[in-house]
């Protein structure tokens, strides 16, 4: 099966190349810089921004948050099945 992602160029128009989940940890950050995130089960969603900055904030079930995320904290998150957007 071809590849059409083989010779593409990743963008942050999208699509992501790959999703992996997420453990929230206020100890470690994600080992790479999401484009985003998936939620399957809604809550509150503490995460520390690509810019550094500690957001706490509600999502509903199966969203989908399109902002740049370093690390998911566990301390404030409620929400589950958290899923982060790779290119």
């Amino acid at each position: 099966m071809s590849n059409p992602f083989s010779n593409r160029v990743s963008a942050l128009s999208g699509p992501a190349r790959d999703i992996s989940p997420v453990v929230p940890n206020d100890g470690a950050d994600l080992g790479f810089t999401a484009v985003g995130l998936y939620v399957e089960t809604g809550g509150t969603l503490t995460l520390v921004t690509a810019t550094g900055d500690t957001r706490s904030f509600s999502v509903p079930n199966f969203s989908i948050v399109p902002v740049g995320v370093a690390q998911v904290l566990e301390t404030g998150t409620s929400a589950a099945g958290i899923h982060a957007y790779r290119i």
